[in-house]
């Protein structure tokens, strides 16, 4: 029985899910991933491990909302210009992958689920996802600039797989107008076949 069946009518104390992630974040960069424990959140909030329990059914959930939230929807509005849209959306990953926070969890997280045998609920990875706000900007393209037969899904992935590694790989990866690369690597990806070159973004 949930806690809103248990008490109809009472909302949710938004406070302690505020407390919860801040201490999670706080630990993920002051004591590691390994240390982000949920009894060391609750010690470090005040939050009652119980009430913790009854949001996160464990602590990955909990690190995965702490760090990934999602990225601002007034951030990565689209416009309906795809080169621009794209751009905004990955100056915003790149940010939110890029916070203390993400990037003490972003390894452990990776190890986790590579070794995780349990099936994973959809709803749980589109909570933390960016891939439905690429999906609307896709969809706000003028029309003839997104192949209909490319699958969002895998353009998605493989910018997510560039995201990564210039979070885990940034000394390797190190290149002049990294945004830019990947932007143009993005559109190369959505183009319909015999539209011709890119034409290289400004600095």
């Amino acid at each position: 029985m949930t806690e809103s069946r248990r008490r109809p009518g009472r909302p949710r104390d938004t406070s302690i899910d505020e407390r919860a992630l801040a201490a999670t974040r706080e630990l993920l960069v002051g004591r590691g991933f390994e240390a982000t424990t949920i009894q060391a959140v609750a010690e470090h909030s005040g939050v009652h491990a119980s009430a913790i329990y009854r949001r996160w059914p464990s602590r990955i959930e909990l690190i995965e909302e702490a760090t990934f939230p999602g990225l601002s929807p007034l951030g990565v509005r689209p416009t309906g210009d795809l080169r621009a849209d794209v751009r905004r959306f990955i100056r915003a990953y790149l940010a939110a992958f890029n916070a203390p926070a993400a990037r003490a969890a972003a390894a452990g997280l990776l190890a986790y689920h590579q070794a995780s045998r349990r099936p994973r609920p959809p709803e749980l990875d589109l909570r933390v996802s960016a891939r439905p706000q690429f999906e609307e900007i896709l969809r706000a393209a003028p029309p003839g600039s997104v192949d209909p037969a490319v699958d969002p899904d895998d353009v998605f992935d493989m910018l997510l797989g560039a995201v990564l590694a210039r979070t885990l790989l940034l000394n390797v990866t190190t290149r002049q107008r990294p945004v830019d690369r990947t932007v143009e690597m993005v559109l190369r990806l959505l183009r319909p076949l015999g539209t011709g070159a890119a034409t290289t973004p400004d600095a």
